[in-house]
Parts: structure tokens; C-alpha cells; sequence
């Protein structure tokens, strides 16, 4: 019995995250069905009109025959926001929901991971470094150090292509895994928020991630919560969005950079532990501690 073979298809040459991510979609969608494949980095265009999947390459956009390029003229459509869709988008767009398992998910991954791709592979400016002379360490910049340079054989390019594929699958899928449990965390901490009597303080008892719902109610100012491996509670404050520094509420100036005695004689609170220099975050041994912390502070 013959076993079939997908053929993959993309560019040669210099690879983008564009062409990796899309290739990466498609073999964790045929992985999810046990299927075999292989990618073929070419311009030719009879290995092309040949493949099972094109992305990258090829001036078509069809999901329907399973080829997904934007490089044709008028491009292959653009998002609500104007963000216009690269080949790992118009992947996602077509196989996100099947390989998460759920519309809302995929939606999510696209507006996190693939709008923030397509809209650089289609030179849009997305984010300016607020520091002269630091550059930003992104996503891009990451993956594009494993590139052979100039003093490398160029044909270490497949090689390092099919590499890095791997990687991306994983992050692919440890993101849906990621996200599922946050949007999971965000019904308890709405609940958390919900039984809590003074809105400025949410108690939460498992660290769950949700600040973006916490962010959305102006009046909270600081959450409580145990840490990961439940040998402290923490005070940590909110800010207006994901992107700001700058908390609603800093605990109180003369706690900072404090830990044990020093802490716990300025607070009076018996068992505290620690204040961050920047004051967005204070820990104690107990969650009636903790507690303590944050009605100190927003009576500060």
C-alpha cells in the first residue's frame, strides 16, 4: 500500500517568519490527522503546480486548492483593522480553528501572534523602541539570528529552516495551550472580582492569569494571590493595559526594596516578606498577610 506523501511548498533562499509559521500551520494540522509530508523550498514552478500546499510563492490565494501567497497584485485581502494577510494568516485563517479546537481561541492566536507577523512581512511599522540606542529583542530578531550568514554555505538554509520549524510548532501549540487556560482563568478571576466586597482589592486563591479583565474595571487597584508554588501570598498592583508600566496605585514610597524585619516593623504586618524596588509588588507568608499589605496600601 502506498502511503501518501503531502508535498509542502515555499520560497527558497532567505526564509521570513512568514513562510516558516505558514509551513509550521500545516504540519501541525497534518500531524493532528497522522499524515506524512515534506517541504520543498523552490521557485519552480512545476515543483509548485504540483504540491499539495503552496505558501509564500506561486501568486495565488486559494484556500479551496490549498494555495495561500499574498505576493500577487491587490494582495489576498486585509483584516477589520486594515492589517493585511501574509501566508501564515491566510494558514491560520483557514486551518486556526481546526487545530485549537475553538473560534475564540483562534481569533486570539491571530490577533497575538499572526496579525503582529503579517503586519511586518507586509512592512508595516507595528512598534517603535522607546529607548535610543536599545533595540527591542523580538520575535523576528530572534529566529532570524539562526540565518547562515554571509561566511556560512547558503544550503545550511533548508537545513536550519526545517529546525526552526520544529521550534515554532512547539510555540504554536504551547500558545493555544496558554491562551485556553488563561480565557479558562479569566471566568474565576471575573468571579474572584464578582464575591469581592472592596473592589479596589480582588482576592484570588490560586494565581490565576487575568489581569486584562482587572484592567477593564477602573476601580481595582491591586490583586491577591498565591504564588505559583504556594509558599507566599503576593500584593501585585494593576495597570491600565498590558503595554503600561505605570500602576494604578504604587504601595507605599518607604516600602521599597524592604524584606523581612525591615518590612515587617515599617508595615507592622508579622509576616512579610518583601517589597519591590519599583512597588508594584509585596509579599507575605499568609493570604490573611497579603491582605493586610493591600489594605495598608490603599489606605495610603
Amino acid at each position: 500500500m502506498n502511503i501518501k506523501n503531502f508535498v509542502i511548498v515555499t520560497h527558497d533562499n532567505l526564509f521570513h517568519l512568514d513562510d516558516l509559521f505558514a509551513c509550521a500551520i500545516i504540519q501541525i494540522y497534518l500531524d493532528k490527522k497522522e499524515e506524512n509530508y515534506s517541504v520543498i523550498r523552490t521557485r519552480d514552478k512545476e515543483v509548485i503546480s504540483n504540491a499539495d500546499y503552496v505558501v509564500d510563492v506561486g501568486d495565488i490565494y486559494d484556500a479551496s486548492l490549498n494555495r495561500f501567497d499574498h505576493h500577487q497584485k491587490g494582495g489576498a485581502g486585509a483584516r477589520e483593522n486594515n492589517i493585511p494577510y501574509a501566508s501564515c494568516g491566510l494558514v491560520w485563517k483557514h486551518y486556526g480553528e481546526m487545530i485549537s479546537g475553538s473560534r475564540i481561541i483562534a481569533d486570539i492566536l491571530d490577533t497575538k501572534v499572526f496579525q503582529v507577523l503579517d503586519a511586518d512581512d507586509n512592512g508595516l511599522e507595528f512598534y517603535k523602541n522607546t529607548i535610543e540606542g536599545v533595540e527591542a529583542l523580538t520575535i523576528h530578531k530572534f529566529l532570524y539570528t539562526f540565518r547562515p550568514t554571509w561566511k556560512e554555505d547558503l544550503e545550511n538554509f533548508d537545513k536550519v529552516f526545517n529546525e526552526l520549524i520544529s521550534l515554532i510548532k512547539s510555540y504554536i501549540l504551547r500558545k493555544i495551550k496558554v491562551e485556553q487556560d488563561k480565557l479558562e482563568a479569566l471566568e474565576k478571576v471575573e468571579e474572584a472580582y464578582n464575591k469581592s466586597e472592596d473592589k479596589r482589592i480582588v482576592l484570588m486563591e490560586k494565581p490565576y492569569p487575568g489581569d486584562e479583565f482587572l484592567m477593564s474595571k477602573a476601580e481595582v487597584l491591586y490583586k491577591v494571590s498565591p504564588n505559583s508554588n504556594g509558599t507566599a501570598w503576593g500584593v501585585k498592583t494593576i495597570s491600565d493595559s498590558d503595554e503600561s508600566y505605570e500602576n494604578r496605585k504604587d504601595l507605599p514610597k518607604e516600602w521599597a526594596g524592604l524584606r523581612d524585619e525591615e518590612i515587617q516593623k515599617v508595615t507592622g504586618v508579622k509576616d512579610a516578606i518583601f517589597c519591590h524596588n519599583a512597588l508594584f509588588l509585596a509579599t507575605a507568608a499568609s493570604k490573611e498577610g497579603a491582605l493586610e499589605l493591600a489594605r495598608i496600601a490603599v489606605e495610603y
